[in-house]
């Protein structure tokens, strides 16, 4: 006796289950780690305890806000803990840990959870967070220290422990301390800034250089990076684009000023340019949803950048031009929406 096989016969739409938003944001977690480790092994335990702060001043943040509403915790979807991460990643490896925590609530609370929580943010809450850090503790946020320190694994940056309203110990004794090819606590965009002098590009590859603790590899930033693409969670036009529009630009200076302004080389491999593409301006929610949208967004973001960092009083700008491109993502949309067939006949008729 045979079985015939039943078959089900449907109207469309025929809709086919995505990926959830909390194994999204846990695979950016997974990509984000290695960044982590590698910062830990250039910075030392600093950097790993203004990580460990930074996400639980997050979690915390969040949780808090969500009894206080009265509504389910969220901190379950992952999301808060990817702003903790690329927020420590965002400052130097020393930053003073009462700082960190003062961020993390800005992260989370005004920049999130007031617009609604995930999904509803006009910017990226960590960088949010390092905007207002910025502004507030411009000193401290600019004092970096040089990365593989010989007793990194053995004691903190005296500036880790600094009590709010008090300086922290000078750095003079701790640097001393470190190895001779790593000497500097400039980074390479504040030396080729003001003294015209360019880090080598292979030194820029590998992220063994002073900045902030998400200033590290390229190479490694481009691996986890592309993990992300290749599970079809980030849309690669962003960070391409991004990329191009900065080096376009950097050459069109340096064509014009070779001694004055460097080549794209070290315009892409400097400063957070990587990290900012990568992990930041792709953003799903503060970014466009067209394909034309993106590859404005991501140009517009490497030329400001750029721009910020030859023109302005700044050595970087990666930040300041993600927040903007976060700004415009609604008109970028706006403006690249495709036509519905026939409605510009219609249109023109009426």
């Amino acid at each position: 006796m045979s079985t015939a096989a039943v078959i089900e016969l449907r109207t469309a739409p025929h809709l086919h289950s995505g990926l959830s938003v909390e194994e999204i944001m846990r695979n950016v977690v997974y990509a984000l780690l290695p960044l982590c480790a590698y910062s830990v092994w250039l910075f030392g335990l600093s950097a790993l305890l203004s990580m460990v702060t930074a996400v639980a001043a997050c979690v915390l943040t969040e949780h808090l806000i969500c009894v206080a509403s009265k509504r389910p915790t969220t901190i379950g979807d992952w999301s808060v803990v990817i702003t903790g991460l690329l927020l420590a990643l965002t400052l130097p490896p020393g930053f003073p840990l009462w700082m960190v925590v003062l961020g993390s609530f800005i992260a989370v609370g005004p920049a999130k959870m007031l617009f609604g929580g995930l999904g509803f943010n006009a910017f990226n809450p960590a960088l949010v967070g390092r905007a207002f850090l910025q502004a507030a503790f411009p000193v401290a946020i600019t004092s970096y220290t040089p990365a593989l320190a010989l007793h990194r694994f053995t004691s903190f940056i005296p500036s880790t422990f600094a009590i709010p309203l008090l300086k922290a110990e000078p750095l003079t004794a701790w640097i001393a301390q470190v190895r001779v090819d790593a000497f500097s606590g400039a980074t390479p965009l504040v030396m080729q800034k003001f003294d015209h002098v360019t880090t080598d590009t292979w030194t820029l590859f590998l992220g063994t250089r002073a900045g902030s603790a998400g200033e590290t590899s390229a190479l490694l930033i481009a691996l986890c990076g592309a993990y992300l693409v290749l599970r079809r969670m980030m849309d690669w036009r962003i960070p391409v684009a991004m990329l191009l529009g900065a080096a376009l630009t950097g050459m069109a200076y340096h064509l014009a000023s070779p001694a004055l302004y460097p080549g794209p080389g070290f315009v892409l491999f400097s400063g957070g340019l990587m990290l900012g593409a990568t992990f930041m301006a792709t953003d799903p929610v503060a970014s466009p949803t067209t394909p034309l949208g993106l590859w404005i967004y991501g140009l517009l973001m490497g030329l400001i950048t750029v721009v910020i960092r030859f023109q302005g009083g700044l050595a970087e700008g990666v930040m300041y031009a993600i927040l903007l491109g976060n700004a415009l993502s609604p008109l970028i949309d706006r403006l690249t929406q495709p036509r519905i067939y026939g409605a510009q006949a219609k249109e023109a008729a009426r």
